[in-house]
């Protein structure tokens, strides 16, 4: 019975209903699902606000690095192969945004289709991608401005205060500390006035990238792409073997890996579901869309960048105006200097904005403090956990250096991305008479006294939260046949040819689902563990390999043949289960390539958080009780 509760508790789900989530307007909110934060986005707003949240540090820098030290020219496809692996994950969360339209993104979203636990897990690691983003990207302007200004700020805040701590900056940096409050105060007092000015430093960043593309294209020379190894001057250390592709495809995937992570920040588009006047459609167009203006921004970038200069000759650090100022330009260079203090803006605000709101949805489901989710009734804001957020951020910037920010910076995104992917394929194939069963075994575990505690959150198969018309179907089983081990194996491949979901076939997805997790992680541990094994093309591993990858093709076909759920949405992921199993696959590879600190910084996060939830949930119980 103990354990029965516990598990019921881990993985009780949210209940909303999603038509009348979708509908809620400023001026008329259903009362199950009325919001406290104002609709007042627009598809535009969206769609600046995913664009300006990625096109910030990595157009600026990323392109230039890459070409020098891992692809050459051909960083342009690694950058095609990044958005490839980018688009998988944005068509899941559209999905998302669409079938559950509330603030809180990947966290609400595995909430509603997962459980308590797995959302919290999410959540938490949300909190830490949108701090450290923060973090990372107001200590990049304050040293981006830093040396614009001949390292002034660097030698003033020395003199004011020298840290000599190893894991700490040298200095405490009060620019980086003062902006990132500074932005938290602006988005706490209003939505629309804040988006207002995200709207224009994106507007400049975009312009300036457009500069970048059409006055480059004037000083191009295809000559740069085709630069043999004799043509390489000998002091140049890492050149490679010339050509479109120096270092080779396997330079050309790393790159890739790099390249991924500029694309990272379009899901903060997802947690503005609460503040946007029609989110089931806007949500979806405006990641779409954010994604191919990125995509064709760092393209462009990259193809001018070493079109105009040799790849080996790159700046890692500033790129573009370092190009310019070689070919003879100053007033381009300053142009693109200045604008990218617009850019870098516009990520940090991008960064900044989906925190609180992930804060929002966790304080009200009682996983965190619930002060922090309190809406200010003037300003229709998160307003303690939006300037909490700013005072963490910027003690982050102010104490860190830049590369110990980074390198969390990605497992939690990561791990987002899977478990949406995931999401979609367990929603996709679980239909609404699975929860007449999942009900009926729920409600037979629960006492008296935990029906009440169970109203808002209970443990429930269904995609269909809020549909209450129930349609007959052809299958020719009972609907309300329980999953068992005879009935679940003799339905791996769908002999039977059901054409609706059953509990039978919803169990045995999900067990598919995590048979997939299970071989990425050992697919992905051969491939970074066994990479010289592979090139060399030693049989031992790569029959190892064959075979992992025929029982992933295996898996996806059983996935395939299973019945889906025929609800209409306003977007739905195409090619199910295949790209969400691609999805899963690149995100898991991408986790297993960080190194050990990471994880270890990552389990500690996650043990805080887990205190932090105990003690909430803990508490909130008892004053219910005592109510």
């Amino acid at each position: 019975m103990a354990l029965a509760s516990l598990w019921r508790a881990l993985t009780r789900r949210k209940v909303v209903d999603i038509p009348a989530a979708a509908a809620a307007t400023p001026s008329s909110p259903t009362a199950s699902t009325s919001s406290a934060l104002a609709r007042v986005l627009t598809t535009f707003d969206l769609t600046a606000l995913g664009v300006g949240s990625t096109l910030g540090v990595g157009v600026y820098v990323l392109a230039g690095s890459v070409a020098r030290d891992f692809a050459g020219p051909a960083v342009i496809i690694s950058f095609a192969v990044a958005a490839v692996a980018s688009i998988f994950a944005g068509l899941c969360y559209a999905e998302f945004g669409a079938r559950v339209p509330l603030a809180g993104s990947a966290y609400i979203y595995s909430y509603v289709s997962i459980g308590e636990f797995m959302a919290f897990v999410i959540g938490w690691n949300l909190i830490m991608e949108y701090v450290i983003g923060c973090a990372s990207v107001a200590r990049g302007l304050s040293l981006y401005l830093d040396q614009l200004l001949d390292n002034v700020m660097q030698e003033s805040f020395q003199s004011v205060v020298r840290i000599d701590v190893d894991f700490l900056s040298p200095y405490i940096d009060f620019f980086a500390f003062g902006i990132s409050v500074l932005l938290s105060v602006v988005l706490a007092f209003g939505v629309k006035e804040s988006m207002s000015l995200n709207n224009l430093f994106t507007s400049v960043n975009m312009a300036v990238v457009l500069f970048v593309i059409v006055a480059g294209s004037f000083k191009a020379d295809i000559k740069n792409w085709q630069i043999s190894k004799a043509d390489i001057p000998p002091d140049v250390r890492h050149g490679g073997q010339g050509g479109f592709f120096p270092f080779g495809v396997m330079g050309v995937l790393r790159g890739a890996a790099t390249c991924f992570y500029g694309f990272i920040g379009f899901d903060c588009v997802a947690t503005t579901g609460e503040e946007v006047k029609n989110p089931q459609r806007a949500i979806p167009i405006a990641i779409i869309v954010s994604l191919v203006i990125i995509f064709l921004s760092y393209f462009g970038v990259s193809a001018v960048l070493t079109l105009m200069w040799p790849y080996y000759s790159q700046n890692p650090d500033a790129p573009l105006p370092y190009v310019f100022e070689s070919i003879g330009w100053p007033a381009a260079q300053w142009t693109v200097a200045i604008g990218g203090i617009f850019g870098l803006f516009a990520s940090l605000f991008g960064a900044m904005y989906p925190l609180p709101r992930v804060i929002y949805a966790m304080a009200n489901d009682g996983l965190i403090f619930k002060f922090l989710g309190e809406v200010h009734p003037k300003y229709k804001t998160p307003l303690v956990g939006t300037l909490l957020a700013g005072v963490v951020t910027g003690l982050m910037a102010a104490l860190f250096k830049l590369q110990q920010l980074v390198n969390m910076l990605s497992i939690g995104t990561l791990v987002a991305y899977t478990i949406v992917a995931a999401c979609v394929l367990l929603l996709r194939y679980m239909g609404f008479e699975t929860a007449d069963i999942q009900e009926e075994e729920t409600v037979s575990l629960l006492g008296d006294s935990e029906k009440h505690a169970d109203e808002t959150y209970r443990r429930h198969e269904s995609d269909d939260v809020g549909v209450t018309e129930y349609k007959e179907t052809t299958n020719l089983v009972s609907l309300k046949e329980r999953p068992t081990v005879s009935r679940l194996l003799s339905q791996v491949f769908n002999s039977r040819g059901l054409r609706s979901p059953t509990a039978v076939t919803s169990r045995l997805v999900g067990i598919l689902v995590l048979i997939f997790c299970g071989l990425c992680v050992a697919l992905g541990l051969c491939l970074v563990n066994m990479e010289y094994d592979l090139m060399y093309g030693r049989w031992g591993p790569l029959a190892l390999v064959c075979l992992i990858s025929s029982l992933l093709l295996i898996v996806v076909l059983s996935i395939a043949l299973q019945p889906s759920s025929s609800r209409e949405l306003a977007f739905k992921v195409p090619f199910v289960p295949v790209i969400p199993a691609l999805s899963i696959l690149l995100n898991i590879y991408l986790i297993l390539m960080l190194d050990l600190y990471t994880w270890l910084r990552f389990l500690a996060w996650m043990a805080v958080g887990e205190y932090s939830s105990d003690y909430c949930m803990s508490s909130y119980a008892f004053a219910e009780k005592n109510w």
